[in-house]
């Protein structure tokens, strides 16, 4: 009798305990994350990468003037705030487009100075500039699996690239332009794309390209790529468009593969573009960010598009839809890049929000 009246008290205070984790869940949203005073106004973040909790880093720009092009500008986080770091040595005015990285005393960052030209730095303990790859402008640094690789253009032409531990080798480029790269390993790499039949996502097995067109409207792009497993990858962008008057919203395209087939996943947004996938803690794809979301309004309401979802949490079975935080003084983001937290259900968005007079600020996001 008493042992049966202890598993009956065991059971009830597991079943209020699982509530309580539920509802906390439930009540968990994405929250705004202060940058460092010493970024100065009128700046943005283009991308972030984190290795761990107390270990973050975001790139972009700031003192963007009208006609200034502003200066690097790079973001530490250090488990309790960001902070702004030096950068001894670089003098030269632009801004930082992407980083990544393989390790803590590996990380990447590609930028853009005044002039055009394209800037290679590496933080190995302290950041210093490195010789970018001849000829080549970079628009983009991915890591995965150990590797680093670079995604630009040589006179004109697709480039992909390799770094093997010594230097920079060229790698053979699929039909048509890369966006984004999704990497387990020197053999086995998806990008995400579009070629001239529409949105495409490759797969590298060291040896050569396959190529399949996941989305074959005019115009229709994918940009970022999530590979859980051979029987399951995510794409996503936007789904293209014929003509329309300058400003015509543009559907957002997330796809699908099961292993055999490409096929479109419904989302609760009827407009916007799909800029970041992001796994959880197993690799399963957890958060999926669309940029300048929107979705048709009631019936007869005007004006007929409403604000959309920023966020979407995907379980496995369905969407849950996030707005970002609103910040005083400021609009909303136009810009969302995705940088999950390894090993944990955190995840950082960084990006840039509108401000008054057509000005723009840097923006930070967590969730979780």
């Amino acid at each position: 009798m008493a042992r049966r009246l202890l598993v009956a008290v065991l059971a009830v205070a597991l079943t209020v305990m699982a509530g309580l984790v539920s509802a906390t869940a439930d009540t968990l949203s994405w929250q705004h994350v202060p940058v460092p005073a010493q970024v100065r106004p009128q700046a943005g973040l283009n991308e972030a990468v984190a290795l761990g909790p107390d270990r973050a880093w975001a790139v972009g720009a700031d003192a963007v003037g009208r006609e200034a092009p502003g200066f690097p500008l790079v973001l530490r986080w250090d488990g309790t705030a960001w902070d702004r770091q030096a950068l001894p040595g670089i003098g030269w005015q632009g801004e930082l487009l992407s980083v990544a990285a393989t390790s803590p005393t590996a990380v990447w960052a590609i930028g853009r100075d005044s002039a055009g030209g394209t800037r290679l730095l590496r933080f190995d303990g302290a950041w210093h500039e490195s010789r970018p790859p001849r000829g080549v402008v970079l628009t983009k640094v991915v890591a995965g699996g150990g590797e680093t690789w670079l995604i630009g253009a040589r006179n004109g032409a697709q480039a992909l690239l390799r770094w093997d531990g010594h230097g920079w080798r060229d790698v053979p480029v699929p039909p048509g332009s890369v966006y984004g790269l999704h990497i387990l390993a020197a053999d086995d790499v998806w990008a995400a794309g579009d070629a001239a039949a529409g949105a495409a996502v490759s797969h590298w097995d060291g040896q050569a390209w396959q190529q399949t067109i996941v989305h074959g409207f005019p115009r229709a792009a994918v940009g970022t790529v999530l590979a859980v497993s051979p029987t399951e990858v995510w794409a996503g962008g936007t789904g293209g468009f014929i003509g329309g008057p300058a400003g015509k919203p543009i559907p957002p395209l997330l796809v699908r593969f099961d292993g055999q087939t490409w096929n479109r996943v419904t989302m609760p947004t009827d407009f916007g573009s799909v800029t970041s996938l992001a796994p959880g803690p197993s690799g399963e794809l957890a958060w999926v960010s669309v940029a300048r979301s929107q979705k048709w309004g009631p019936p007869g309401s005007s004006p007929p598009l409403v604000p959309g979802p920023d966020f979407l949490a995907w379980n496995g079975s369905s969407f849950t839809e996030y707005g970002e935080p609103a910040v005083a003084g400021e609009g909303d983001s136009s810009l969302l890049r995705l940088a999950p937290v390894p090993g944990t259900g955190t995840v950082w968005s960084v990006g840039r929000a509108g401000g008054p007079e057509g000005t723009f600020a840097p923006r930070i996001l967590r969730f979780g």
